[in-house]
């Protein structure tokens, strides 16, 4: 008996796999998808809250987030947490930190999340027999430091209403490469908690910052999706000079 599996599970053939057939990946020609799913060692479903990686705790997996959101983080010894970034459908998941080792960082579901499990000692077979794959696994480490350098500067220099302006562009962007936009809206199941300890904002500051916007018709948040009313004005205040979006790998 043929059984549908849901749009958020990762299907057993990586020729089905939903992301691919968005048109925001690189096309890979059969043989090498093949090499892929043999890479694949398992998926695997994360309930919303739980810990896809743990801080301080040996974690030797590679994941590619398939569908939901989650987050990576730091937190300090007071219970402080600092948001590293959100991570989305498609990404590449442990390249941050040193194979074998101790992860220096944690990583929660925010939503419920399906994903792809890589072993990372199998990597040098990748990067003996696919240069090509080995590359495109550089290059997502590099564009991974792009990212961090641009929280960077939002965090140091940006002052919160340019802060807010930019994380609401930065993610609607990135979901509307991915075709999650339905009907002018994306699905936001970021709180305000999550929000101001992505930013370093207070909770206080971070609800002001949000209702400020909201007030000047820059954008909307309701029944947990977000809808950009005036992506010119959003991208002036967080000086987000948006390029057109080219493909990227997916392993």
């Amino acid at each position: 008996m043929n059984v549908t599996l849901p749009a958020s599970t990762c299907p057993p053939a990586c020729r089905d796999c939903r992301l691919r057939k968005t048109g925001a990946f690189t096309a890979v020609k059969p043989e090498v998808l093949d090499f892929i799913e043999g890479f694949r060692t398992d998926s695997l479903a994360v309930e919303a809250g739980g810990a896809l990686v743990r801080e301080n705790q040996t974690n030797a997996r590679l994941f590619t987030l398939y569908s939901g959101w989650a987050f990576r983080y730091k937190t300090l010894s007071d219970g402080r947490r600092q948001i590293l970034n959100f991570l989305l459908p498609g990404d590449l998941v442990g390249l941050q930190q040193e194979f074998g080792d101790v992860s220096a960082h944690g990583i929660e579901a925010l939503t419920d999340c399906s994903l792809c499990v890589f072993q990372n000692d199998s990597l040098w077979a990748l990067f003996r027999e696919h240069p090509r794959l080995g590359y495109d696994i550089t290059w997502l480490s590099a564009h991974e430091e792009g990212h961090v350098d641009d929280n960077l500067l939002t965090t140091g220099r940006r002052n919160a209403t340019e802060r807010l302006a930019m994380l609401l562009m930065h993610l609607y962007r990135r979901l509307d490469r991915i075709g999650l936009v339905q009907d002018g809206t994306v699905a936001f199941p970021l709180n305000q908690q999550h929000i101001a300890d992505a930013l370093g904002l207070s909770l206080v500051h971070t609800n002001k910052t949000l209702r400020r916007l909201s007030l000047l018709g820059l954008h909307e948040l309701k029944n947990g999706r977000l809808r950009l009313l005036n992506t010119r004005a959003l991208a002036r205040i967080a000086e987000y000079y948006d390029t057109p979006p080219r493909q990227m790998p997916l392993l």
